[in-house]
Protein backbone atom coordinates (compact mmCIF):
# COMPACT_ATOMS: atom_id res chain seq x y z
CA UNK A 1 0.00 0.00 0.00
CA UNK A 2 2.61 2.18 0.93
CA UNK A 3 4.71 1.26 -2.38
CA UNK A 4 1.69 2.21 -4.25
CA UNK A 5 1.78 6.07 -2.30
CA UNK A 6 5.36 6.50 -3.27
CA UNK A 7 5.27 5.59 -6.89
CA UNK A 8 2.15 7.33 -7.30
CA UNK A 9 1.93 10.26 -4.44
CA UNK A 10 6.18 10.95 -4.98
CA UNK A 11 6.80 14.34 -3.99
CA UNK A 12 3.70 13.98 -1.26
CA UNK A 13 4.97 10.99 0.01
CA UNK A 14 8.29 12.09 0.83
CA UNK A 15 7.25 15.22 1.93
CA UNK A 16 4.85 13.63 4.47
CA UNK A 17 7.72 11.01 5.64
CA UNK A 18 10.60 12.64 5.49
CA UNK A 19 12.75 10.37 7.43
CA UNK A 20 13.05 6.19 8.13
CA UNK A 21 11.48 6.55 11.77
CA UNK A 22 8.62 8.77 11.30
CA UNK A 23 7.94 6.48 8.31
CA UNK A 24 7.60 3.35 10.87
CA UNK A 25 5.50 4.49 13.09
CA UNK A 26 2.83 6.03 10.21
CA UNK A 27 2.93 2.63 9.46
CA UNK A 28 2.47 1.06 12.58
CA UNK A 29 -0.33 3.79 13.25
CA UNK A 30 -2.01 2.16 10.04
CA UNK A 31 -0.98 -1.25 10.32
CA UNK A 32 -3.01 -1.05 14.15
CA UNK A 33 -6.18 0.82 12.66
CA UNK A 34 -6.63 -0.99 9.67
CA UNK A 35 -6.15 -4.26 11.14
CA UNK A 36 -9.83 -5.41 10.18
CA UNK A 37 -9.56 -5.63 7.13
CA UNK A 38 -7.83 -8.05 4.60
CA UNK A 39 -5.13 -7.49 2.28
CA UNK A 40 -7.00 -7.41 -1.16
CA UNK A 41 -9.40 -4.95 0.65
CA UNK A 42 -6.56 -2.50 2.25
CA UNK A 43 -5.41 -3.12 -1.57
CA UNK A 44 -8.44 -1.96 -3.25
CA UNK A 45 -9.03 0.99 -0.85
CA UNK A 46 -5.55 2.01 -1.62
CA UNK A 47 -6.25 1.96 -5.81
CA UNK A 48 -9.57 3.65 -4.86
CA UNK A 49 -8.03 6.58 -2.48
CA UNK A 50 -5.18 6.89 -5.98
CA UNK A 51 -7.60 6.90 -8.43
CA UNK A 52 -10.32 9.31 -6.78
CA UNK A 53 -7.69 11.68 -5.63
CA UNK A 54 -4.56 13.88 -6.21
CA UNK A 55 -3.16 14.09 -2.88
CA UNK A 56 -2.05 11.14 -0.43
CA UNK A 57 -5.05 9.80 1.57
CA UNK A 58 -5.36 10.49 5.08
CA UNK A 59 -5.90 7.60 7.75
CA UNK A 60 -9.38 8.73 7.74
CA UNK A 61 -9.81 9.03 3.77
CA UNK A 62 -8.12 5.19 3.63
CA UNK A 63 -10.75 3.84 6.29
CA UNK A 64 -13.31 5.24 3.95
CA UNK A 65 -12.29 3.60 0.64
CA UNK A 66 -11.93 0.53 2.16
CA UNK A 67 -15.18 0.23 3.30
CA UNK A 68 -16.28 1.80 -0.27
CA UNK A 69 -14.63 -1.27 -2.08
CA UNK A 70 -16.13 -3.60 0.01
CA UNK A 71 -19.55 -2.25 -0.72
CA UNK A 72 -19.17 -2.09 -4.04
CA UNK A 73 -18.98 -5.06 -3.76
CA UNK A 74 -22.14 -5.69 -1.60
CA UNK A 75 -19.51 -7.16 1.49
CA UNK A 76 -19.86 -6.09 4.74
CA UNK A 77 -17.12 -5.20 6.93
CA UNK A 78 -15.33 -8.09 8.62
CA UNK A 79 -16.52 -7.49 11.85
CA UNK A 80 -20.35 -7.33 10.93
CA UNK A 81 -20.08 -10.01 8.86
CA UNK A 82 -18.03 -12.08 12.10
CA UNK A 83 -21.09 -10.91 14.33
CA UNK A 84 -23.32 -11.95 11.39
CA UNK A 85 -22.08 -15.43 11.35
CA UNK A 86 -21.86 -15.96 15.13
CA UNK A 87 -25.83 -15.05 15.57
CA UNK A 88 -27.82 -16.68 12.56
CA UNK A 89 -29.81 -19.68 13.13
CA UNK A 90 -29.75 -23.35 12.09
CA UNK A 91 -30.42 -23.99 9.41
CA UNK A 92 -27.51 -21.75 8.05
CA UNK A 93 -27.69 -22.35 4.78
CA UNK A 94 -31.66 -21.48 4.77
CA UNK A 95 -30.47 -17.75 6.05
CA UNK A 96 -30.66 -14.62 4.60
CA UNK A 97 -27.10 -13.86 4.24
CA UNK A 98 -26.01 -10.14 3.47
CA UNK A 99 -23.39 -12.07 1.37
CA UNK A 100 -22.13 -15.26 -0.06
CA UNK A 101 -18.69 -14.70 1.53
CA UNK A 102 -20.47 -14.54 5.10
CA UNK A 103 -21.82 -17.51 4.84
CA UNK A 104 -19.15 -19.65 3.61
CA UNK A 105 -16.01 -18.05 5.32
CA UNK A 106 -18.78 -19.36 8.72
CA UNK A 107 -18.88 -22.44 7.23
CA UNK A 108 -15.01 -23.05 6.66
CA UNK A 109 -14.69 -21.49 10.24
CA UNK A 110 -16.98 -23.68 11.34
CA UNK A 111 -20.39 -23.31 12.70
CA UNK A 112 -19.62 -24.80 16.55
CA UNK A 113 -15.84 -22.72 16.98
CA UNK A 114 -18.00 -19.68 15.80
CA UNK A 115 -21.02 -20.49 18.25
CA UNK A 116 -19.29 -21.69 21.30
CA UNK A 117 -15.17 -20.98 21.36
CA UNK A 118 -14.15 -17.31 22.46
CA UNK A 119 -14.13 -14.00 20.45
CA UNK A 120 -10.09 -14.71 20.85
CA UNK A 121 -10.03 -17.45 18.64
CA UNK A 122 -13.25 -17.57 16.45
CA UNK A 123 -12.77 -14.17 15.56
CA UNK A 124 -8.85 -14.43 13.93
CA UNK A 125 -9.71 -18.13 11.81
CA UNK A 126 -13.39 -16.48 10.74
CA UNK A 127 -11.43 -13.12 9.09
CA UNK A 128 -8.80 -15.18 7.76
CA UNK A 129 -11.34 -17.30 5.81
CA UNK A 130 -13.56 -14.07 5.06
CA UNK A 131 -10.64 -12.39 3.59
CA UNK A 132 -9.93 -15.16 1.32
CA UNK A 133 -13.72 -14.96 0.05
CA UNK A 134 -13.39 -11.04 0.07
CA UNK A 135 -10.40 -11.29 -2.16
CA UNK A 136 -12.10 -13.57 -4.19
CA UNK A 137 -15.18 -11.76 -4.74
CA UNK A 138 -12.81 -8.16 -5.54
CA UNK A 139 -11.15 -10.36 -8.13
CA UNK A 140 -14.60 -10.70 -9.84
CA UNK A 141 -15.24 -14.02 -9.00
CA UNK A 142 -19.36 -14.44 -7.68
CA UNK A 143 -19.88 -16.66 -4.85
CA UNK A 144 -22.85 -18.37 -4.55
CA UNK A 145 -24.82 -20.19 -1.84
CA UNK A 146 -25.51 -23.63 -1.51
CA UNK A 147 -29.09 -24.57 -2.21
CA UNK A 148 -31.42 -24.23 0.66
CA UNK A 149 -32.22 -27.82 2.38
CA UNK A 150 -35.67 -28.82 1.39
CA UNK A 151 -38.48 -28.83 3.84
CA UNK A 152 -39.36 -32.58 4.76
CA UNK A 153 -42.45 -33.26 3.19
CA UNK A 154 -45.54 -33.88 5.85
CA UNK A 155 -46.97 -37.26 6.03
CA UNK A 156 -50.40 -37.50 4.97
CA UNK A 157 -52.06 -38.53 8.41
CA UNK A 158 -55.76 -38.79 7.28
CA UNK A 159 -58.31 -36.49 9.04
CA UNK A 160 -58.20 -35.29 12.07
CA UNK A 161 -59.44 -38.04 15.09
CA UNK A 162 -62.85 -36.97 16.91
CA UNK A 163 -62.62 -36.09 20.68
CA UNK A 164 -63.77 -39.43 21.31
CA UNK A 165 -60.86 -41.19 19.63
CA UNK A 166 -58.75 -39.14 21.10
CA UNK A 167 -59.64 -39.66 24.68
CA UNK A 168 -59.68 -43.33 23.85
CA UNK A 169 -56.32 -43.14 23.02
CA UNK A 170 -55.79 -41.27 25.66
CA UNK A 171 -56.89 -43.99 27.86
CA UNK A 172 -55.39 -46.94 25.95
CA UNK A 173 -51.87 -44.93 26.72
CA UNK A 174 -52.78 -44.52 30.28
CA UNK A 175 -53.09 -48.15 30.69
CA UNK A 176 -49.88 -49.04 29.02
CA UNK A 177 -48.18 -46.76 31.00
CA UNK A 178 -49.65 -47.98 34.23
CA UNK A 179 -50.82 -44.47 35.32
Amino acid sequence: MFALYRLNYHNQYYAAFPDAEQLRQIKKLWLESLADYGVSQLLAGAKRAIEGSEYLPTLNRMHRCCREAAADHGLPPARDAYEEACTAPSPKAAQPWSHAAVYLAGRDSGWFTLANKPEATSWPVFRDHYERYCARVLAGEELTLPPAPALAQAQDRGKPLSDEEQLEQLRQLRRDLAL
